[in-house]
């Protein structure tokens, strides 16, 4: 896989780049401050953040198991991870120039024309198996997710009707 660092240090399959970036500058001229908090993940950055969750869930009392259970909830068990890809990039906004709602609402809005989805909405949790998540966006292509925006789809119904 080819990585391509990007200017806050966070890398992201060089395929999705282009794409990426010119999100983001029209994002720029709609009056957002946005940026890719994360990107691409090796399995070891995925096993520490699982290891973190189990940890802070067990600090409130709860059982390794539970713990466990509650994490993969929220953190994608690692080998699993579609940080580890490289083609998906969690995006925030800068909150001292604009607001996390206007981001994501933006991105809802356009990030399809990219060729990037909402991965995990809060409406489609029960087949994804993941948590609303309005800042993980993956790269699709255009036509994929111009597709999955236009039928209301997640990526699961996505690969099961048309793949």
């Amino acid at each position: 896989m080819n990585l391509t660092r990007l200017s806050n240090g966070k890398q992201v399959d060089s395929r999705i780049y282009p794409s990426l970036q010119k999100m983001f500058n029209d994002a720029r001229a709609s009056g957002l401050a946005l940026f890719v908090r994360e990107g691409y993940r090796t399995f070891q950055d995925q096993q520490q953040i699982m290891n973190e969750r189990i940890r802070e869930y067990e600090n409130q009392g709860n059982s390794k198991r539970r713990a466990t259970k509650m994490a993969e909830k929220y953190v994608a068990i690692p080998g699993t991870s579609e940080h580890q890809l490289g083609l998906s990039v969690d995006i925030n906004a800068d909150q001292t120039k604009c607001s996390s709602e206007k981001v994501y609402s933006w991105l809802a809005n356009n990030a399809y024309k990219y060729g990037f989805i909402k991965r995990y909405p809060s409406s489609k949790s029960y087949i994804t198996g993941i948590n609303n998540e309005p800042w993980h966006y993956r790269y699709v292509g255009k036509e994929a997710a111009a597709t999955i925006k236009n039928q209301n789809l997640c990526l699961e119904e996505y690969l099961k009707k048309y793949k």
